[in-house]
């Protein structure tokens, strides 16, 4: 079976662990050219040598996506080095937990800085190349969260609602142009974000899943890749969740 993503140009925030490692080598799998984006430079270089030994096309970057001079510079490079960009997947994003009266402006800014204005930043970077040449697609990570809320979340929850405006806007502005926007929303995945949380919790949320677990990284990076294709050609604009059916 060919590759469903042979020669395409793909950028991937927040590859270094999670779910943007796991969509990394998906998308090295399935034949693409990965550019791995993250903060640190041994995690970028250690998802970079993965996706080569799938055989695979990669370079790495260290990219802040709250720095827009750096997300351009980035963005210029691929381009100059592959002459195009084909995929955007806005991966990257961050969680500063507390309810409402305990929430500092801080964590609340923090949040809204990379989840929101960092999609917007690597977006608007890449979108011009994209219409240029009469096709892309871009993907962008919402949450169950997103779509329902969550206690103790309200930063986090407002930049996965503004993802999925993002979403539907772009998709209006974008379609016609030949580029592609859609989002996924996540359910609990078994991420180093989500470890984290204590294992009452964790077990209390398999709990609520239809299927009885948390998901996979590799679930929803499958869900990526085939975004990402030609396969999906003709979906734009939505918003597919994730979960394991948590919110039934």
């Amino acid at each position: 079976m060919t590759a469903r993503l042979t020669n395409k140009v793909s950028i991937v925030t927040g590859a270094a662990q999670g779910i943007g490692l796991a969509t990394a080598l998906k998308f090295a799998q399935e034949g693409a050219t990965v550019i791995v984006c993250d903060l640190k430079q041994a995690g970028v270089d250690e998802a970079v040598a993965q996706c080569r030994a799938l055989g695979a096309t990669a370079e790495g970057f260290v990219m802040d996506v709250t720095q827009r001079t750096m997300v351009d510079t980035v963005v210029a490079q691929v381009k100059e080095k592959f002459g195009r960009i084909d995929v955007l997947v806005n991966n990257a994003g961050i969680t500063q937990d507390a309810r409402l009266q305990k929430m500092t402006i801080e964590q609340f800014d923090k949040v809204i800085d990379v989840n929101l204005r960092g999609v917007f930043h690597c977006t608007q970077a890449v979108v011009d190349g994209m219409v240029a040449q009469g096709s892309g697609v871009i993907l962008c990570a919402s949450s169950v969260v997103g779509l329902y809320g969550n206690f103790g979340q309200t930063n986090y929850a407002a930049t996965k609602f503004g993802v999925i405006g993002f979403t539907k806007t772009w998709s209006r502005e974008l379609g016609p142009k030949g580029v592609r926007v859609n989002a996924v929303a996540p359910g609990f995945i078994s991420t180093p974000m989500v470890a984290a949380m204590p294992e009452k919790v964790l077990q209390d949320l398999a709990g609520k899943v239809h299927l009885r677990r948390v998901g996979q990284p590799v679930e929803i990076a499958n869900v990526y890749a085939f975004l990402a294709s030609d396969e999906a050609s003709y979906i734009n604009g939505e918003v597919i969740e994730v979960s394991g059916g948590i919110s039934l």
